[in-house]
């Protein structure tokens, strides 16, 4: 939503300051301009950029748009995990079975809807608990492992953020290119009235201006945006994995959480108090068995 908001505030400012220095919006009403701009523009994302590529930068601009894991998502994913870690205390690895095999089916995982609409995050822990059931891996195998998955994951994600910066530096150069073509057309009438010939020059600048403006004030700035969007969500998932090493070397659930809670950035992280008060109510409530 801040993106929204930045975006507004652009381009009200940029309109704003025009209109106050006695500029005239029609002129600014190029359609042509637009058309060789933001159709090239597009043009080339489609020729440089594959198409799964393409789609997931859809859904991250969606995602701009949406929650992002927050101090209340983070303690409830906590206390989720030391819930199951919980389970497999007292009823052993095999008390995940039913939890992992159909997690929307999971008592325990709908109590967190956060967690369970995280669906990487969801695929990435239940993925990660079978081969702890099945007691093939050692910690620093497990750990191997969830880092592949993480990096692969991570370098995927970054791919739409790269090709929408690239479209961004690109956008200036495109600019020129319309103002080139819309000053070919004024010297084709060069012979003209001034002001035919102004406007010519007008809607040509038009250009340069609209490709300056898409690239800094909007284009890049949603690159980067979605940059952060993938951190977060890249941390998120990262938390978990430091919960299931911790546990699978072994350490008790309310230390295992302990060292998921210490990976969370200050700004997000619940207290040591609040998550012990929000275990111990788990706790209470019965462990997350069943």
């Amino acid at each position: 939503m801040l993106s929204v908001i930045g975006m507004i505030v652009v381009t009200v400012c940029v309109l704003g300051g025009y209109v106050m220095h006695h500029g005239n919006l029609s002129v600014l009403v190029q359609v042509h301009e637009y058309v060789i701009i933001l159709g090239a523009g597009a043009g080339a994302l489609v020729c440089s950029t594959p198409i799964r590529t393409i789609k997931a930068m859809v859904t991250q601009l969606k995602g701009l748009l949406g929650h992002r894991p927050g101090k209340k998502d983070y303690q409830d994913l906590l206390t989720m995990m030391f819930e199951m870690f919980q389970i497999a205390h007292k009823s052993g690895l095999l008390g995940w079975e039913e939890h992992i095999n159909e997690p929307d089916k999971s008592k325990l995982f709908n109590k967190y809807p956060s967690f369970l609409k995280n669906h990487h995050a969801v695929t990435f822990m239940t993925d990660t608990m079978k081969v702890v059931v099945s007691g093939s891996a050692e910690p620093h195998d497990l750990e191997a492992l969830m880092d592949a998955e993480l990096d692969t994951a991570h370098t995927e994600e970054a791919k739409p953020a790269d090709a929408l910066n690239t479209v961004a530096d690109a956008m200036p150069g495109l600019g020129i290119v319309a103002a080139v073509l819309g000053i070919i057309v004024t010297m084709g009438a060069i012979d003209g009235p001034p002001a035919v010939i102004g406007m010519n020059v007008a809607s040509a600048l038009v250009g340069t201006f609209l490709g300056i403006l898409a690239s800094y004030g909007f284009l890049g700035p949603l690159a980067s945006a979605m940059k952060h969007l993938v951190a977060d969500e890249h941390k998120y998932i990262e938390v978990i994995k430091h919960a299931l090493l911790a546990h699978a070397k072994g350490v008790n659930p309310a230390i295992a959480v302990e060292f998921a809670r210490r990976a969370i950035i200050a700004s997000e992280r619940p207290t040591f108090e609040e998550l012990e008060q929000a275990c111990r109510a788990a706790k209470a409530g019965g462990g997350g068995g069943g």
